[in-house]
């Protein structure tokens, strides 16, 4: 059984930074990708970075420089390393993985999904 598990969430305050993690079990992290996506209140889910397999990584435009995203191959866990956050950064973010292929931004193209971790940045 595949599961994922974010961590790492919490209360900051503007231009703070945050580190999520994303532990994968039940499957080795050797093929397709993992994303990170987000979620505000009365909002869609939206991509915000993907790393696969190969190391090759990807960011959406929001938070591209701001964001990091990394792979820990011995603890089969994804981190994504966030600076300079603002408000708008405000979500539930959810780690996927997708079992086949490369790079994937889009939300059904991933087969499976953590439970989330709520990021609130506030003053």
């Amino acid at each position: 059984q595949v599961q994922l598990i974010e961590s790492g969430g919490g209360l900051v305050r503007p231009g703070d930074a945050l580190n999520l993690s994303c532990v994968i079990s039940g499957r080795p992290f050797n093929s397709g990708c993992v994303g990170w996506f987000r979620q505000g209140a009365g909002k869609e889910r939206e991509f915000v970075a993907a790393i696969a397999w190969s190391d090759w990584k990807y960011y959406a435009d929001s938070v591209k420089g701001r964001f990091t995203i990394s792979r820990d191959k011995s603890k089969n866990t994804v981190i994504l390393q966030m600076n300079s956050l603002t408000p708008e950064d405000t979500s539930v973010y959810y780690c996927a993985l997708n079992t086949v292929g490369t790079i994937r931004t889009r939300v059904q193209e991933y087969d499976y999904w953590g439970q989330g971790t709520q990021v609130t940045v506030s003053s």
